[in-house]
């Protein structure tokens, strides 16, 4: 860990889509800086899955991101918040070309950050709390293999530019993350092909792929007092990739 593990004592959180990859890894580095997380998950047995493997600071509830009364819902057993990540996606690559699957895609990506940011603004208020959005390579490039996706996580940016400015006088700062390619069960299909996942890694300056723990960090810095003066911002960890 980078972080003191007292970086996030006392401190609530909340992270969508956090039973597994991306999110898992940003709400086992909060509760190693002393948070206690609730994850939520769309599919009962993943939250089944991550409760029985979790340590103490970590709890999964069911959440489909979509259905705004269950996020409301969600919230009302909150009496304090003071970090939101939303990190709940939905990918169908090619078949995204579909106007009703493209539809699916930003609802979830993109319509559910918002359902989900605006339910919790009252509890985050008090505390002057952090709300961190999962963009993505694709809100700054084409996605022809994924065009809701791209259009969503494109969305996903300006919601956050959007939410910054609206929710800054109550002292809520809210940030995105834009991760690279990182290895967790969103890219296996790309990293099963050798010669495709050997491009990337080459283009990558870094040279290697991302790992879940390294979005997690960013996530860290962005809801600690660290960056207290940041809102707005998109970050992206992506080894490089976007300046080749």
């Amino acid at each position: 860990m980078s972080f003191a593990p007292d970086l996030l004592a006392g401190r609530q959180a909340l992270v969508t889509g956090g039973t597994s990859g991306i999110g898992a890894a940003i709400a086992t580095a909060f509760a190693a800086c002393g948070a206690q997380v609730v994850v939520t998950g769309r599919q009962a047995i993943s939250v089944a899955d991550y409760n029985a493997a979790a340590g103490e600071r970590l709890r999964a509830e069911p959440l489909d991101v979509t259905d705004g009364a269950a996020v409301v819902r969600l919230l009302a057993h909150f009496t304090r918040l003071d970090i939101v990540v939303n990190c709940a996606g939905l990918i169908h690559r090619e078949a995204e070309y579909d106007p009703a699957l493209f539809a699916q895609v930003l609802d979830v990506n993109l319509t559910g950050s918002l359902r989900v940011a605006e339910a919790a603004r009252a509890l985050l208020a008090p505390q002057g709390g952090a709300i961190v959005n999962i963009a993505s390579m694709l809100s700054f490039v084409g996605g022809a293999h994924a065009p809701g996706y791209a259009a969503a996580k494109g969305g996903v940016v300006q919601l956050t530019k959007s939410l910054a400015i609206r929710y800054a006088a109550q002292g809520i700062r809210v940030n995105a993350i834009a991760p690279g390619w990182i290895e967790t069960k969103f890219t296996r299909a790309v990293r099963e092909d050798a010669a495709r996942y050997e491009t990337i890694r080459v283009r990558t300056p870094m040279g290697r792929w991302g790992r879940p723990e390294d979005v997690a960090g960013a996530a860290v810095f962005l809801c600690s007092p660290a960056a207290a003066f940041v809102t707005g911002a998109t970050l992206p960890v992506d080894g490089g990739y976007l300046a080749t």
